[in-house]
């Protein structure tokens, strides 16, 4: 009997003597194709959702609102995401995992579209609230997805690739919002821009031909029918309720941190280091590749030094970046470089997350457990930036930032050390 050792040096291996892309040539066909499927989904998913932050002010600017209004609308996103995350997690351990991936393709891309037609503050902020139960179930759907067809010794590397294509959508988006709006004047500039969030439906046509369930979700679902039992997502809370906990406190952690860096820190640095190139096309630019590239870093790093390492690694690695941005003195000049590192390591820690969930949970609770823990830790994280704004009533702001996300990170580390090492293992019940 082959040992989960075993397929991890096995795994360490391979990718010694077939490069850094080696897995994806030892993967089968209908391997490839829910890797495909899945990071085009999750960069669709991602254009979708980061169109909000380019035309919050021309939203402003049409119908008067504060920029409090405007904030809110991001967390409503936010909050309904976490829950359809949840429910989607829900719905991939019942329907299966390829046909929620459908449903949220096609409810975000839906709901992407309704925001161009919003006639009022209130009908946009209900089509962007509805909007987010797809994009956070889209994310559950296709972790759970990749990380079920991959073989074992090579899930961190394919699952953390996927979790790049949020990168990749990044980059789209901004890339859509220059063309766009260099072509039309703002007011309908930004209608255009979420007219074109309805373009991912399209990819559903594709993925409901190409892509078949995962065989070790085939063979559970098999195993119900013939049975006659059923398990119900409960069973994460009192059969798992130890490993939900952990996990959750770990997505907290990651997620907290996150928003903590990058929803104040803008603010921070043109307020009180006085920097003009935030929020400028090339330092933007520089944090989507940092992020890309500190993706597949830790894809990579996390089939071959284990998911714990590599995410104690990152979250060390992130306290220290926003240490560096809150403490000491910039120039334009350093900020623009300091941008790789930032989007490295706040981006890269979320690269492992999707295998590490994956194989913390059987294959009957799999979708509900990830997709609970990880949405979990999604609306949990997204209180941060207000505590954040609370808090700096009575510290600097920069002082604020850095206290959450050392404390965001910290559990993170907590988290990974008390949580299993599970890379390499298989996923049967």
């Amino acid at each position: 009997m082959t040992t989960k050792a075993q397929y991890a040096g096995d795994a360490q291996q391979a990718a010694a003597a077939d490069g850094p892309f080696g897995w994806y040539r030892r993967a089968s066909a209908s391997a490839r194709r829910a890797f495909w499927s899945c990071k085009i989904g999750y960069a669709l998913d991602a254009m979708d959702t980061m169109f909000l932050a380019f035309v919050i002010p021309a939203i402003m600017a049409t119908w008067g609102i504060s920029r409090a209004d405007a904030g809110l609308v991001g967390t409503v996103t936010l909050l309904s995401s976490a829950l359809g995350g949840w429910v989607a997690g829900i719905l991939s351990d019942r329907i299966g995992r390829v046909k929620t991936l459908q449903v949220t393709i096609v409810w975000f891309s839906v709901f992407t579209f309704l925001c161009a037609l919003a006639q009022s503050y209130d009908q946009l902020l209900w089509a962007r609230g509805l909007m987010g139960l797809g994009f956070g179930g889209e994310w559950t759907a296709g972790a759970v997805l990749i990380g079920e067809a991959i073989a074992a010794g090579d899930r961190g590397k394919a699952v953390g690739t996927v979790q790049a294509g949020w990168a990749l959508g990044w980059g789209i988006s901004a890339l859509l919002y220059t063309v766009v709006f260099s072509l039309l004047p703002g007011e309908l500039a930004w209608r255009a821009l979420f007219a074109i969030g309805l373009l991912p439906a399209l990819f559903v046509i594709p993925l409901r031909r190409m892509v078949q369930e995962p065989e070790v979700h085939a063979r559970q679902k098999a195993r119900e029918a013939n049975s006659g039992e059923h398990s119900s997502f409960l069973q994460i809370f009192s059969k798992y309720g130890s490993t939900t906990l952990r996990a959750a406190i770990l997505t907290t952690g990651a997620q907290g941190g996150y928003y903590a860096i990058t929803i104040w820190m803008p603010t921070w640095l043109k307020t009180s280091q006085h920097l003009s190139v935030v929020g400028t096309g090339g330092y933007l630019s520089v944090i989507i590749v940092g992020s890309y590239i500190g993706y597949l870093t830790s894809a990579a790093l996390n089939d071959r030094i284990g998911r714990r390492l590599t995410l104690i690694g990152y979250a060390m690695a992130s306290m220290a970046i926003a240490f560096v941005y809150t403490r000491m003195p910039m120039s334009n000049g350093l900020l623009l470089a300091l941008g790789f590192p930032l989007g490295f390591c706040a981006s890269g820690i979320f690269a492992g997350m999707g295998a590490y969930l994956t194989e913390l949970f059987p294959t009957r609770v799999r979708g509900s457990g990830a997709g609970f823990c990880y949405n979990f830790g999604r609306a949990v994280g997204a209180t941060f930036p207000f505590f954040i704004g609370v808090v700096s009533k009575t510290m600097t702001l920069g002082a604020a930032i850095s206290v959450f996300a050392a404390s965001a990170y910290g559990l993170v580390m907590l988290a990974a050390l008390i949580l299993p090492e599970t890379r390499g293992a298989q996923l049967e019940d």
